[in-house]
């Protein structure tokens, strides 16, 4: 298993165009597996944000003079490559936000403070993300909500009838991941969000994790909302998305108020702007905007199901790899998984582990990944976990296996 099969193009090679990959820490080329946390950035995202600071900057919507067109134009086209991408239906439908947090928080504090009541039941998974939690948690505590919670196995994969089983009709809202953060399980998304639908209730997709590495299909999904953050599809940070179905976000009220999402301001009362502007309160992130853009048109001209082939073909490398390791033991064994091998080491602890590697030149990412209760549920309180993205090779994956062998040798 030493090469990448002929009918899987080998697109590694697209790793010439991130510039913060080719440089050295500590002496050593730089290995770079921490893309769960955030992606390197291209440099034609580079360019894009640098052109527009150079020569376009200006504020959106608000001024008739040409910078303030331009940036307007590229913001609002960006809307548009936004909804091509992920296939929504309109771009009424694609809300900018600061990340997949934010998204989130705007659905539990507009559609769900507007409309649910005490009693009421949202389900989320074990494996969630804290910021797919402590949202719902807030609004459990101070509406009476019910928070209920989807068990996994030991091989961190839902639990599917025991999903069933939660299924009822208080069930308002599931609040569910497509890609582990910590494990790299799949959910068995598609068929949830029916039987949710079946149930009556909402479904909202964190998609942080998903979107960079799987195709997205929102109108195939048949999601209510799908949130994702740029940060984690080699765009800059502080940009996100959230998709809403145009029913949905027209019948919720505005998240935040001021500038931008309003039509009409009097003491009398206020009128809000139309979709979507109504959730776009302030001046936005314009340049992450567009760097966003470019990331997306960057992806799309390499194409995710060649990501996605490529890459599983070299998660099943490094699971190999990884498991060949003495006392190395993954944390996650799901069937269906993508980008993220979660491991500890027989006697080491995660963070002596990363301090170790990070001089040999090996980023990866050490600690409970914002996902605290799946480490309790596996019994540790931190994992080592190595995540790929399409510019990672299997150079890389030597390069990390001989790094944690040396590591072992120095600890034990």
């Amino acid at each position: 298993m030493n090469q990448i099969p002929a009918n899987v193009a080998d697109i590694s090679s697209y790793r010439a165009d991130f510039p913060a990959l080719h440089q050295q820490v500590s002496g050593h080329p730089l290995v770079y597996l921490d893309n769960g946390a955030s992606t390197q950035k291209p440099q034609a995202v580079i360019d894009a944000v640098s052109e527009f600071y150079q020569h376009d900057y200006s504020n959106v919507h608000r001024g008739i003079h040409t910078l303030s067109q331009r940036a307007t134009d590229q913001f609002e086209a960006a809307r548009e490559t936004v909804r091509e991408f992920i296939n929504a239906g309109s771009d009424k439908e694609i809300i900018f936000t600061r990340g997949t947090t934010d998204a989130i928080n705007l659905v539990a504090h507009s559609l769900v403070r507007s409309s649910f009541q005490a009693g009421d039941e949202v389900i989320v998974s074990m494996m969630e993300h804290h910021s797919n939690i402590v949202p719902w948690q807030i609004l459990e505590q101070e509406l009476g909500l019910k928070l209920r919670v989807i068990p996994i196995n030991e091989h961190g994969e839902i639990i599917y009838d025991e999903f069933l089983k939660l299924l009822n009709p208080k069930t308002k809202l599931l609040a569910i991941t497509q890609l582990s953060n910590a494990l790299g399980s799949l959910t068995p998304l598609k068929q949830m969000i029916a039987d949710a639908h079946a149930a009556g209730a909402k479904v909202l997709v964190d998609g942080a994790q998903a979107v960079a590495h799987t195709v997205v299909d929102v109108q195939a999904l048949d999601c209510d909302f799908y949130a994702f953050s740029g940060h984690k599809l080699f765009a800059p940070t502080g940009v996100g998305v959230l998709y809403g179905k145009h029913q949905l976000l027209d019948a919720m009220p505005p998240y935040q108020g001021g500038g931008e999402m309003i039509k009409v301001v009097s003491f009398s009362g206020t009128t809000y702007n139309e979709l979507p502007h109504k959730y776009e309160a302030g001046t936005p992130n314009i340049a992450g905007v567009i760097g966003l853009a470019a990331a997306i048109k960057y992806v799309n001209a390499i194409g995710i199901p060649a990501i996605q082939d490529y890459e599983h073909q070299l998660l099943g490398y490094a699971t190999e790899q990884l498991l060949a390791i003495d006392g190395l033991h993954l944390i996650g064994t799901a069937q269906d998984k993508a980008s993220i091998l979660s491991f500890q080491i027989d006697g080491i602890h995660a963070s002596d582990l990363g301090t170790l590697l990070d001089q040999q030149g090996v980023a990866i990412r050490v600690g409970h990944h914002c996902a605290m209760p799946v480490m309790e549920f596996f019994g540790v309180d931190a994992t080592a976990r190595a995540s790929l993205a399409f510019y990672n090779t299997r150079d890389d994956i030597d390069a990390l296996v001989k790094a944690i062998n040396k590591a072992v040798s120095m600890l034990k």
